[in-house]
């Protein structure tokens, strides 16, 4: 800290040749007008010196401007991308057989009945699910005008499409466009816990609305997880016994998608309870000068979780379950 040095001359203590008003107290306790005063002449010396805007106001600011850097990350976000995930067997995008994204009606927030031919619902705890869509390529503004996919399995660990049973169903599946601020909402049930996964919703981004009937032209695909406490409550009520046991084999950490990290990126914010249902919420930043790695399916109609207990007429066909 720089201490007043008296004035050679009779006027009293000074500080850079300029009087201090108040004597008595450190240089930085002069009052606004001398703190003022001291900033014009440091912008003074600092243009004298050709030093630009910004290094004033560092050295305004009392920062070393020779010693800072920049650490922002490339999108000046500090956020990160969602990680690329499988499709799993059973996305119903066309890209291992049956294709919802071509029919007529697909583009809807209630995703709970099945449309078209049947108008089946499945039932289950309420569950909203809101996604925030970020453009890190454009230093994560709200990435407005892209089409959202989503699908799950029902309350019995069934996908619509493909397990035994509702082959002719396309319950828990839709499509939503962001709105202005990169938001898509969806409207359905909490999934059920089949063996060897992890409660989880599956989502596809695409450019557009347009884009939605050919699958390679995702430019995200990736899962949402749902915290445990939220799916203990919802499992030990009514239709979902079946789930208790498959949950309690599982962590995040051991499921076979999440565990590389927990779900640190992944894992939705849950309000509500089990009367009044469940509000899941997650940002969901996309890079989209990467190139997507996720997405993909095993070929054939099926797919699933081996062996175990599971919930009756859920996946079982072979293959990695998604």
């Amino acid at each position: 800290m720089n201490q007043p040095q008296p004035d050679p001359t009779p006027r009293g203590p000074s500080y850079q040749g300029r009087l201090l008003p108040r004597p008595a107290d450190e240089v930085v306790d002069q009052g606004l007008d001398f703190d003022v005063r001291t900033l014009l002449s440091r912008r003074r010396m600092l243009q004298a010196l050709g030093l630009g805007a910004g290094m004033v106001a560092l050295a305004a600011c009392g920062v070393d401007a020779a010693t800072t850097s920049d650490t922002t990350t490339s999108s000046g976000s500090g956020l990160t991308e969602i990680p690329d995930e499988t499709a799993g067997p059973y996305p119903g995008d066309g890209s291992n057989g049956p294709d919802v994204l071509e029919e007529s009606g697909i583009v809807r927030t209630d995703i709970r009945s099945s449309f078209g031919t049947s108008t089946t619902t499945a039932a289950g705890v309420p569950l909203q699910v809101e996604l925030t869509l970020l453009d890190l390529a454009k230093d994560a503004v709200p990435f407005a005008g892209v089409a959202v996919y989503a699908w799950h399995c029902d309350r019995e660990g069934r996908y619509s499409m493909y397990s035994s049973g509702v082959e002719d169903e396309n319950y828990l599946r839709g499509v939503q466009v962001t709105d202005a601020d990169g938001k898509v909402r969806f409207t359905s049930i909490v999934p059920a816990c089949y063996t060897g996964r992890w409660p989880h919703i599956h989502f596809e981004v695409y450019p557009d609305e347009a884009s939605i009937t050919d699958a390679s032209s995702a430019i995200a695909t990736s899962q949402l997880a749902l915290p445990k406490d939220m799916v203990d409550a919802v499992y030990a009520t009514t239709g979902y016994e079946a789930s208790v046991a498959n949950l309690a084999q599982l962590t995040l950490e051991s499921d076979n998608v999440f565990g590389d990290d927990g779900a640190e990126h992944q894992l939705a914010a849950v309000t509500g309870d089990v009367t009044a249902g469940y509000v899941a919420t997650l940002s969901v930043p996309i890079d989209t000068a990467t190139e997507p790695t996720g997405g993909g399916a095993p070929g054939g109609g099926g797919g699933g979780a081996p062996g175990g207990t599971r919930p009756s007429g859920a996946p079982s066909a072979p293959g990695t379950p998604g």
